[in-house]
């Protein structure tokens, strides 16, 4: 399938800072209007988890009550349960992102749920989001491998994905949770929910731990896959993952994308300046190689 434009969502504010030391609320704004400027369209803004398991993430509501500020973007939140789901509808959240990890053991780490029960428990997210107006996206997480169990059954992933459609969730996207994916393992997965759930709008989130996020991304757009997650200067990592670490960067996917001729509407300057001011917030070096080289014209 060829795709020649994308939809990127930074989840830099959320994905990006949640294992980092606590980001005051005025930093994670001005973060946020930087990525505004950029042209993204749809940033992951906090998460509605416990604030004991995610310090980083307590102020969730504090920051939702300020989202307002830029209406042409798209915000999101994730959640682990229909606690909060309920939190986030209440803030205003619109569109709200479900978790569920395919492996038992990174679910019961991380939302104390098999993967069953967590499976289960999409109707009431989708219900409670559906309810208040918003849309569901449901996120697999360890969709490859596991820190605790090893390498993921397919067929664990499917039928999350079958009852994400079958529950009426309106979008599903796999997560490279640890960073073990691969091109060759990308296209086979993308291709096997084809197969087996059909037409169901798919999103991916890769990190780039074993330096083959990129590569993951494209092999995705390759396959016709349209909804990708980055992190501005590749911030982030799972907190209940053992090794997992950085996002694939957004400045360097928008950098590989458009001279490709992939339209992903970010202005990559804008972008490397975000990622700057990203360093700057977290008060250490980012992964990004962009940031640090500049793109090929620059010296």
């Amino acid at each position: 399938m060829t795709v020649t434009s994308v939809s990127i969502r930074e989840v830099g504010p959320r994905d990006g800072l949640q294992i980092e030391d606590p980001v005051p609320l005025a930093e994670k704004l001005r973060l946020i209007e930087a990525l505004a400027a950029t042209g993204v369209p749809r940033i992951e803004a906090t998460s509605f988890v416990s604030p004991r398991a995610v310090p980083a993430l307590a102020d969730a509501e504090q920051l939702a009550a300020e989202l307002h500020r830029w209406p042409g973007i798209e915000f999101s939140a994730l959640v682990a349960g229909t606690g909060g789901a309920k939190r986030a509808v209440a803030a205003g959240i619109k569109t709200v992102e479900y978790v569920v990890s395919a492996s038992n053991g990174h679910s019961e780490a991380n939302v104390r749920s098999t993967t069953e029960q967590a499976t289960q428990r999409i109707g009431e997210v989708v219900s409670i989001v559906h309810d208040a107006g918003g849309r569901v996206e449901v996120i697999v997480a360890t969709a490859w491998d596991c820190p605790f169990d090893g390498p993921t059954d397919l067929d664990r992933v499917l039928r999350i994905a079958e009852h994400a459609k079958s529950f009426g969730a309106d979008q599903f996207s796999i997560a490279d949770t640890i960073g073990t994916a691969t091109p060759g393992r990308v296209g086979c997965l993308i291709e096997a929910i084809n197969a087996r759930v059909g037409d169901f709008a798919l999103g991916v989130h890769f990190h780039n731990t074993r330096g083959s996020g990129l590569a993951c991304a494209l092999a995705a757009v390759q396959h016709g896959v349209q909804n990708l997650d980055a992190s501005t200067g590749g911030l982030g990592g799972c907190p209940f993952a053992p090794g997992a670490s950085g996002n694939i960067a957004t400045e360097e996917l928008v950098y590989m994308l458009e001279d490709m001729g992939i339209a992903t509407g970010i202005d990559l300057d804008a972008s490397v300046r975000a990622a700057a001011m990203a360093e700057e917030i977290v008060g250490h070096a980012v992964p990004s190689n962009l940031l640090r080289a500049g793109d090929r014209i620059r010296r």
